[in-house]
C-alpha cells in the first residue's frame, strides 16, 4: 500500500469516534489512544484523495463519444397505445452521419436499457429511486462501443429496449415499466432480460410473415445483454435466434455490469444470416473492457461471420455434406433431466436430432455429469458479490471504464427497497445474499467456486474432443402467464426457478451457445395458439462460427424431414 502524502488540518468531519467505529465493523477495538489518532490523520488523507476525485472533471474516452448523427439526438416516450407489448423504453431515429461502412445498412435496432446510448436515458427497468436522489433520469454521455460499432455500420438506432428490473429476470414482470408482453399472446412473458429487444424482432418476423396483430414500431435486429441466459431464454420463448458469444468476443464496455465473469452482449435476430452480419460488427478488442483477453481478436482480425456462413450453406445446397466431414453433434443427455423440464420441450428438441442425422451429421448421446451442477456453481461463484457490482456499482477490480453517467443509489432508502422488493424480490435477494455470504462464508468459498467454474469448462472441453457441438434445450417449458402483480414474493418467483439451468453454465465457462427455434406448441389455456421451442447450440470457445453452421445444418435437414 502506498500513501500519497499526509497533509496537515482540513476541513473533515471525521473524528476518532470514526476510527473505532470502523474498527467495531470489523469486530476488532483499537485499544491505544495515540494508535486511533494516527489512522485518524491517515483516514482524513485518503478522503481528501477521494474528494479530489469526485470534485475532478470526468474523463469521456475518445472512442466511446457520441457519434455525429443525422439530424439529432432527440429522443421520446413512446405512449401506451402505440407500445402494446411495453417494449420500448425510450424510442428515437439515430442514424451516423459518416457511416464506414454498409454492413447494416438501414436495418433497424433496438438497444437494451442497460447499454449506453448518447443523448438516451439509461434506466436498467428499475425505478427512478434507485438511479438517482432527485429523480432524474441519468442520460448517457457515450456510445458503448457495440452502439458506436453498429452506428458506423450503417445501422438505424430505433430506440431502447424495456429490460428486466436491474437484468436480474429470466422472465419480463420485473421492469418498474410494467411487464413485456409475448408478441403472440398478451399477458405471457416474453422471458428475459433481453425481454423488449426479443418482443421487438420477434413480433417483425411475425410482420413479415403476414400476421395482422397489433404491435406497433418493430425492428429487423436487437441488442441484449447475457449474464444467466438472458438473450437465449427471450429468444427462446418468442421463437427467434439469440447468441452468446464466446466470452471476450464482443467488448462489454458501456453496459450495466452483473458481475463481471459472466457479462456478455449478445446479437438478437430472426435469421442466422442476421446474428452472423451483428456479430460481425460487434466483436473485436476496444482496448477498453477488461472481459477481453488476450485471444480476443483486433477489430482486423475478426472472422467474416456472414461469408463463413454463406460459403457453408452454399456447399449445402450444391453437394450436401458428402465433400466435408460430418459434423459430430452430441445431445448433452443430463440437459433433458433438469427439473421442471417440460415433455413438450424435451421431445421436441429431442426430435431435432432427425433432422441433423438427415442433414448428414454424426448423433451421439454425451454424458457430462459436472453439467447438473452447472447452476450451483453459477450461483455460488457469483453471487456472494453480485451485489457490489450490480446494485452498489462497484468495480471489478480490474481497470475499466463504466458507464459515467450511472451512480448506483447505495444503500438503498426505505422507498426504493420496498419499490424493488414489489417489483422484483429477485434483486433484493440478490442484495441480501451479498450480505449473507460475506457474513456467514467469507470469500473463500466464492473462490472454490471459481476453481469449480474451471473444472466445469475442462469438463465441457473434453466433451468437444469427441463432437464438435452441444444440443440442449434451451428455456425448458412454453411461455407461461406473467403472475399476479399482488402475490407474494415466492409467488412472483416460483415461474423463475429453473429457467436457466441449461443455459448459466456456458456464462461462467465463456462457451459460445446460441438459441435456435425448433417448434412450437399449444398452450393449455390457449389451443388454438402455438408457442415457439427453442433449442440450445453450444460450441467450442472461439469456434462461433461453427455454431452458426450448426444452426444451418439442422434447419437444412428439418427441411429434408419436413417434405
Amino acid at each position: 500500500m502506498s500513501i500519497i502524502s499526509i497533509g496537515g488540518p482540513s476541513q473533515s468531519d471525521l473524528s476518532e469516534d470514526t476510527v473505532h467505529q470502523l474498527a467495531a465493523s470489523l469486530s476488532v477495538e483499537i485499544t491505544n489512544a495515540a494508535d486511533a489518532r494516527d489512522y485518524l490523520i491517515l483516514l482524513r488523507s485518503l478522503e481528501s484523495v477521494l474528494k479530489h476525485v469526485r470534485d475532478a472533471p470526468d474523463y469521456i474516452h475518445p472512442e466511446l463519444k457520441p457519434q455525429p448523427v443525422v439530424g439529432s439526438r432527440q429522443y421520446w416516450k413512446p405512449k401506451d397505445e402505440d407500445n402494446p407489448m411495453n417494449a420500448w423504453n425510450f424510442q428515437c431515429n439515430l442514424k451516423s452521419s459518416n457511416p464506414t461502412s454498409e454492413q447494416l445498412k438501414d436495418l433497424t435496432i433496438a438497444i437494451k436499457d442497460n447499454i449506453s446510448v448518447g443523448g438516451l436515458p439509461t434506466t436498467l427497468g428499475t425505478v427512478t429511486e434507485a438511479l438517482s436522489r432527485d429523480g432524474s433520469l441519468p442520460i448517457s454521455p457515450i456510445d458503448a462501443s457495440v452502439v458506436s460499432r453498429l452506428l458506423s455500420a450503417g445501422g438505424i438506432i430505433r430506440g431502447s429496449s424495456t429490460c428486466e428490473n436491474h437484468c436480474a429476470s429470466p422472465l419480463s414482470f420485473t421492469s418498474a415499466s410494467g411487464p413485456v408482453h409475448h408478441p403472440l399472446l398478451h399477458g405471457y412473458t416474453s422471458g428475459g432480460s433481453s425481454s423488449g429487444s426479443c418482443a421487438l424482432v420477434a413480433a417483425h418476423a411475425l410482420k413479415r410473415q403476414g400476421l395482422s396483430q397489433q404491435w406497433g414500431d418493430t425492428v429487423e435486429l436487437g441488442i441484449g445483454s447475457d449474464q444467466a441466459g438472458s438473450v437465449r431464454i427471450p429468444a427462446s420463448f418468442t421463437g427467434i435466434y439469440g447468441l452468446k458469444p464466446t466470452f471476450g468476443l464482443v467488448p462489454y464496455t458501456g453496459a450495466a455490469s452483473m458481475a463481471p465473469m459472466i457479462d456478455h452482449l449478445g446479437p438478437i435476430a430472426s435469421s442466422l444470416e442476421g446474428i452472423a452480419t451483428l456479430l460481425k460488427v460487434m466483436a473485436g478488442y476496444d482496448g477498453l473492457d477488461p472481459r477481453m483477453t488476450p485471444e480476443s481478436p483486433l477489430l482486423d482480425q475478426v472472422k467474416d461471420y456472414p461469408q463463413m456462413l454463406a460459403d457453408f450453406k452454399t456447399k449445402l445446397q450444391s453437394s450436401g455434406t458428402q465433400d466435408q466431414k460430418p459434423l459430430r453433434v452430441g445431445f448433452l443427455t443430463e440437459s433433458f433431466t433438469i427439473a421442471r423440464l417440460s415433455p413438450v420441450v424435451r421431445d421436441t428438441v429431442r426430435l431435432a436430432a432427425k433432422s441433423f442425422e438427415a442433414a448428414g451429421a454424426e448423433v451421439t448421446e454425451v454424458s457430462i455429469p459436472l453439467h447438473s451442477e452447472g447452476p450451483i456453481i453459477w450461483t455460488a461463484s457469483t453471487r456472494p458479490s453480485m451485489s457490489q457490482t450490480l446494485c452498489q456499482g462497484k468495480t471489478g477490480g480490474h481497470l475499466s471504464y463504466l458507464p459515467p453517467h450511472l451512480q448506483a443509489q447505495w444503500p438503498p432508502t426505505q422507498q426504493a427497497f420496498e419499490l424493488q422488493s414489489k417489483s422484483n424480490p429477485a434483486l433484493v435477494n440478490i442484495m441480501l445474499s451479498g450480505q449473507f455470504a460475506h457474513n456467514h462464508f467469507g470469500s473463500w468459498v466464492e473462490g472454490k467456486a471459481h476453481r469449480k467454474v474451471f473444472e466445469l469448462r475442462s469438463a465441457y472441453d473434453k466433451a468437444f474432443e469427441e463432437v464438435d457441438i452441444l444440443i440442449t434445450p434451451c428455456a425448458p417449458t412454453l411461455a407461461m402467464p406473467h403472475p399476479n402483480p399482488e402475490s407474494g414474493i415466492l409467488e412472483k418467483l416460483s415461474s423463475s426457478i429453473g429457467v436457466t439451468s441449461n443455459t448459466c453454465p456456458f456464462n461462467i465457462t465463456g462457451h459460445p451457445a446460441l438459441s435456435v427455434p425448433c417448434g412450437s406448441a399449444a398452450t393449455p389455456e390457449h389451443p388454438d395458439i402455438y408457442l415457439p421451442i427453442g433449442m440450445q447450440v453450444i460450441g467450442r470457445r472461439w469456434e462461433d462460427e461453427t455454431v452458426l453452421m450448426a444452426a444451418a445444418l439442422f434447419e437444412q435437414g428439418r427441411k429434408t424431414t419436413k417434405t
